[in-house]
């Protein structure tokens, strides 16, 4: 209860009550102030609303963006932060000259380009997410008042990848001179482990060779190909197709095919690869030796609405929980479509597009029993004493399918290892798993990228899962296959 008192002398009481019923629309002479002044609240509401949302979600993104001017007046009185591998090596790191200019350092060279990126002439990968965790600073105050006093800069904090620096390079290596992607994820976490595109390019001399290489579009070495690259999925589509046939006809379902090494149906004709005749086949065996006319056929068979539902699931067509610069997959097929594109589509070819890093995704979401994890590609940031700033955590996206589908896919890629067209893999110290294809492309026969998706597991060791195409590389159990066995071999050897 408040007082007030007036010209009278006399002393009146005010409440809340009292101001709101003065402001009451019900007051015919105060109804326009009241309109108006909740008005005013509403506006000021929404303000505050937007405010703190912008400094819970927006704020860093904004301010961490390359277009900032705000961010140059950072490197006044800041060194820009290192960024590290999980094991610790310095993937990129900030060099002071005589004259107090900073010169960005990559110590591998072109081994991490699309990964950790680039800081001149904009900024890309890494360097360009974490941007500002790069320029500031968590130096012990007293240490930051004292270098403002003697006019020195303070360091800034040091980012942490998942990336591992064997796997990476195993991966780097195995690639070799071969245009194509390699993407490397911790099945039970998400992290990325090894993260591989070429062409690539040397962030050490980009800001010299800038226009040679953005001029270079035959190559696009700034293309990261295993996040933005969309090729044709090949047989390595089958794990979808046979999915849904498996939710069409259950679990249990008893599939047999006949296969002559072609088939016809209404003018379109679809070969095994090589024209192999495979005989007598059920769903798994069909799978292991990746026969196209039964798969084609297993597409004619499919509902097609639901099977939109299941790639949309699958995250075709969506967004993919990943905090990286990527394209979204495509899965093209309508009720309408003739049943040619049916069978191409059923198989990996028609118009459907997907990235490595997609395909990295579903394979370890396989592994995982269902469960999608979320990508990323930083594990921390760090001030200088080595203390945690910020610390990011696995985070499940959710099931994309159930654990006995997951189970059943398990079982037919373990068997293409065994027996089929991944056998590159096989007899090896570690259990592997996987899919191969060979997906064509342009308009000359037998032109066709070299696909591989998979895991990998031991005992003490975390499952990885891989993604790995080779650009007109032919045939994925003998192109890209081995790229993951490189992987592999190197990841269940460490110490």
């Amino acid at each position: 209860m408040i007082t007030t008192s007036k010209n009278s002398g006399k002393t009146k009481e005010f409440s809340w009550k009292n101001l709101f019923d003065v402001l009451s629309p019900g007051k015919s002479k105060n109804k326009e102030f009241a309109i108006i002044t909740y008005l005013f609240m509403a506006f000021f509401i929404c303000l505050i609303g937007y405010f703190i949302y912008f400094q819970a979600f927006k704020s860093e993104e904004i301010i961490s963006s390359a277009y900032n001017p705000r961010l140059s007046s950072f490197a006044d009185h800041v060194v820009r932060g290192d960024i590290i591998s999980s094991d610790g090596a310095v993937l990129a790191t900030t060099e002071l000259k005589e004259d107090g200019s900073q010169q960005r350092v990559y110590p591998y060279n072109d081994m991490f380009a699309h990964a950790v990126g680039y800081a001149s002439n904009g900024n890309y990968g890494v360097e360009s997410t974490e941007n500002f965790s790069l320029m500031r600073s968590h130096s012990f105050f007293l240490l930051q008042i004292l270098n403002d006093i003697r006019d020195e800069k303070n360091q800034g904090d040091t980012v942490v990848t998942t990336l591992d620096y064997d796997v990476q390079e195993a991966a780097y290596e195995a690639l070799g001179n071969q245009r194509g992607a390699v993407v490397a994820i911790e099945v039970e976490t998400g992290k990325i482990l090894g993260m591989v595109s070429k062409p690539d390019f040397d962030p050490n001399t980009i800001e010299s060779n800038w226009d040679s290489i953005i001029e270079n579009t035959d190559s696009a070495p700034l293309l990261n190909r295993a996040t933005q690259g969309m090729y044709p999925p090949g047989s390595t589509f089958k794990i979808v197709t046979a999915l849904e046939y498996i939710r069409e006809q259950g679990l249990e379902a008893d599939y047999h095919f006949d296969c002559e090494g072609e088939v016809t149906v209404n003018g379109t004709t679809i070969h095994c690869y090589k024209n192999a005749v495979h005989g007598e086949l059920n769903l798994e065996s069909a799978f292991t030796h990746s026969c196209n006319t039964a798969f084609s056929s297993i597409g004619l068979e499919l509902n097609v609405t639901k099977w939109q539902n299941l790639a949309s699931q699958m995250l075709f067509n969506e967004s993919l929980p990943v905090r990286l610069d990527y394209k979204q997959s495509q899965f093209v097929l309508s009720v309408d479509d003739e049943e040619g594109k049916v069978m191409q589509t059923a198989i990996g070819q028609g118009d459907t597009q997907v990235s490595p890093l997609h395909m990295a995704m579903i394979s370890a979401a396989i592994a995982n029993d269902g469960v999608m994890m979320e990508a990323y590609v930083v594990d921390s940031v760090i001030r200088d004493n080595g203390s945690t700033v910020k610390a990011y955590k696995p985070s499940e996206y959710g099931s994309i399918m159930s654990k006995d589908e997951a189970r059943s896919l398990q079982s037919m890629m373990e068997e293409v290892v065994n027996s089929g067209t991944g056998t590159a893999l096989s007899g090896q110290s570690y259990k592997a798993a996987g899919k191969t294809g060979s997906a064509e492309f342009g308009t000359i026969k037998g032109q066709s990228h070299a696909w591989f998706v998979g895991y990998g597991s031991k005992e003490s060791y975390n499952d990885i899962a891989i993604a790995v195409i080779v650009e007109n590389g032919g045939a994925g159990s003998s192109t890209a296959a081995p790229i993951a066995k490189r992987v592999f071999d190197v990841y269940f050897n460490q110490d």
